[in-house]
């Protein structure tokens, strides 16, 4: 098999590998290409083409990470990963991992991680790598491999968020919620919102947002029954679609372009956490972006007007 075909096989693959590392869609593709152009200048032929370029896709996303980590502590507001809309990597034996390291709540945990504990932690817990392979990876020997998945599973399982067990239920439980939340139902949306829910957005300072975010049932149930009815009679639209492995919404205006994505954390038959993502840097992957303080004005106005 030529080189280009091995690649373009792990591609799902490594991008996956590389989003869990970066928490970005765009920083994980140029990760990925970068790795092809190394591959491709690569003057001898591994043994193990799937263990080189794992291995080429970490080195690259921790570098990138440790930089990546100077700007997020200027960043204005809440930070998120970027929304992915479907893993390109599918494995049966492992979807449960695969889903659950994919949502925002594990993604924003594994931040609380050093780089190299991180990559550790997606290549063991989450791939299944031997340590004889993640050692060479992460540039450490095996026992200290061992030793940074120890301290990675410790920070991990104790700030783990636990979600709805059985899909069918969570998704069932979803799509009663985008109802209510489309028709600015205030009952149903105080039916289906734990007592401590919490609304957080990115906006990353360029658009409009809450902020420190919203938290409660009755104030969470309150915002979006006033403001989204006045959204959808404006022509918005509110897609269901998964997010990051999650359900949720992509938020469109009247054009189709994208207003945000959002994603709902759900445990024991209440959302627990309603997380935004609004930042227009952060949506170009999922379509063109609208403008979100024109669709607010005019939000604004028909809400006034309503009144």
């Amino acid at each position: 098999m030529r080189r280009a075909e091995e690649f373009e096989d792990l591609r799902p693959l490594l991008f996956s590998i590389a989003y869990r590392i970066l928490g970005s869609v765009s920083e994980a593709e140029d990760a990925v290409q970068e790795t092809w152009l190394r591959y491709e200048t690569s003057p001898t032929r591994p043994t193990s083409t799937k263990a080189f370029l794992s291995a080429v896709v970490t080195r690259i996303s921790i570098d990138v990470l440790r930089s990546a980590r100077v700007r997020r502590e200027e960043y204005v507001g809440p930070w998120f990963p970027e929304p992915l809309l479907a893993d390109p990597y599918q494995d049966p034996e492992r979807s449960a991992e695969l889903a659950d390291s994919l949502s925002m709540a594990a993604l924003l945990l594994l931040e609380r991680l050093s780089p190299l504990e991180r990559a550790v932690f997606v290549l063991r817990e989450v791939f299944a790598f031997g340590f004889a392979e993640i050692a060479p990876a992460v540039g450490r020997s095996e026992a200290a491999c061992r030793q940074l998945a120890v301290r990675a599973r410790r920070h991990m399982d104790a700030g783990r968020p636990r979600f709805e067990a059985d899909r069918t239920e969570r998704d069932e439980l979803a799509g009663r919620f985008l109802d209510a939340f489309r028709e600015g139902d205030l009952d149903g949306l105080r039916e289906l919102l734990a007592a401590d829910v919490h609304l957080v957005g990115d906006g990353g300072g360029k658009v409009p947002q809450w902020a420190g975010g919203i938290f409660g049932a009755e104030n969470v149930a309150r915002l979006l029954a006033t403001v989204v009815p006045s959204f959808v009679r404006i022509g918005g639209v509110v897609e269901p679609h998964q997010v990051n492995g999650q359900p949720g919404a992509i938020l469109r205006d009247r054009d189709g372009r994208v207003l945000n994505t959002l994603a709902l954390d759900i445990l024991d038959g209440r959302i627990l956490a309603i997380r935004t993502v609004n930042n227009p840097d952060k949506l170009a992957h999922v379509g063109p972006v609208a403008d979100a303080w024109a669709v607010l004005r005019e939000t604004r106005q028909v809400g006034r007007d309503a009144n």
